[in-house]
């Protein structure tokens, strides 16, 4: 299995960090713990950081004519500015981070779907939006490995953050490198994940490789990670992972007996018909990589791009099929 870089993640320090909810607990997370040994977490508590303290009174999103406002309505406090200042300093001084797993429906860590209201006293919600420091983080990191805990139960965005993530830290390592061979060899070796991924933004990112203008590196290495993100907006559609499998079918052509490839096609029918999980004709074909030492495909990122060992957190059994 080839080298993988170990990412470094912003998180929200209440999962599994610290007792730092309003209310002094703490929410142990089993995919953040079982994420530990393979990325470098930097876990941060916004609310904590403007001075909020710990046991505290709630606050929430209010929505106003001035735009939303975090205010905590049992002391009349007013904090958003606080906040604003703080996310755009911590953010700023984030220079290395290669993804994010924030507080599902926090006012200040959500990504989506965290509740707005209509005024600082008791009702229900209006609206649905960000968190204040969860919308700046996906503003400032558009296209990143960015999830919510909660949403990280479903095996589907789990898979597709996991493979962002860690293709965003390889990223990282060649930005740092500064050599266009290491930019080239990425490509390569990423080929077949931005062929299931996003066939346009491959094509993209081969352009920029090939380099006919003779640009700077530093240039190329800029755009290059604007249409990468760009390719990774979503996770693959079912349809694209099968175009791929298919594709490496060819390279097995002539040394596979007429029997395994009717029962490797038959698996590829039962994943199309959601039978099977994707893992049943995938893992034929890495079996084959192996048999045969196909050296070319053996380098793809495709079939392992993340450990191995983070497979074996179940699947929620939703959101496969794309």
């Amino acid at each position: 299995m080839r080298a993988l870089a170990k990412p470094n993640v912003g998180i929200s320090k209440c999962l599994g960090f610290d007792n730092c909810r309003w209310n002094g607990a703490v929410i142990p997370d089993e995919f953040v713990e079982s994420l530990k040994p393979h990325v470098s977490y930097k876990p941060v508590c916004p609310e904590l950081e403007i001075g909020l303290g710990v046991p505290r009174d709630p606050i929430r999103i209010v929505d106003t004519s001035e735009g939303p406002r975090l205010v905590q309505p049992a002391t009349g406090k007013d904090v958003s500015e606080k906040m604003r200042r703080f996310t755009e300093t911590f953010l700023s001084s984030l220079v290395d981070v290669d993804g994010f797993i924030l507080k599902f429906r926090s006012p200040s860590c959500g990504m989506k779907g965290v509740k707005i209201y209509a005024g600082p006293e008791k009702g229900t919600a209006s609206i649905l939006g960000p968190g204040f420091f969860g919308g700046a983080v996906l503003e400032k990191f558009p296209g990143w490995a960015i999830e919510e805990e909660g949403r990280l139960r479903n095996f589907r965005l789990r898979e597709h953050f996991l493979t962002k993530l860690f293709l965003m830290a390889d990223f990282r390592k060649i930005q740092s490198s500064g050599a266009m061979r290491e930019l080239i060899q990425f490509q390569a070796q990423n080929k077949l994940l931005l062929m299931a991924y996003n066939q346009k933004e491959l094509r993209n990112l081969g352009r920029l490789v090939a380099n006919l203008e003779k640009r700077p590196v530093a240039e190329i290495l800029e755009d290059y990670e604007k249409h990468l993100a760009c390719a990774l907006a979503r996770p693959p559609r079912y349809l694209s992972n099968i175009n791929v499998l298919m594709h490496a079918l060819g390279f097995f052509s002539k040394e596979l007996s007429a029997k395994e490839k009717a029962f490797f096609l038959d698996a590829l029918e039962r994943y199309r018909n959601e039978k099977v999980p994707f893992s049943v004709p995938l893992n034929l074909t890495r079996a084959w990589v192996v048999r045969f030492e196909q050296e070319y495909l053996g380098q793809q990122t495709f079939f392992d791009p993340y450990p191995e060992a983070l497979l074996e957190i179940s699947d929620s059994g939703k959101g496969r099929k794309l």
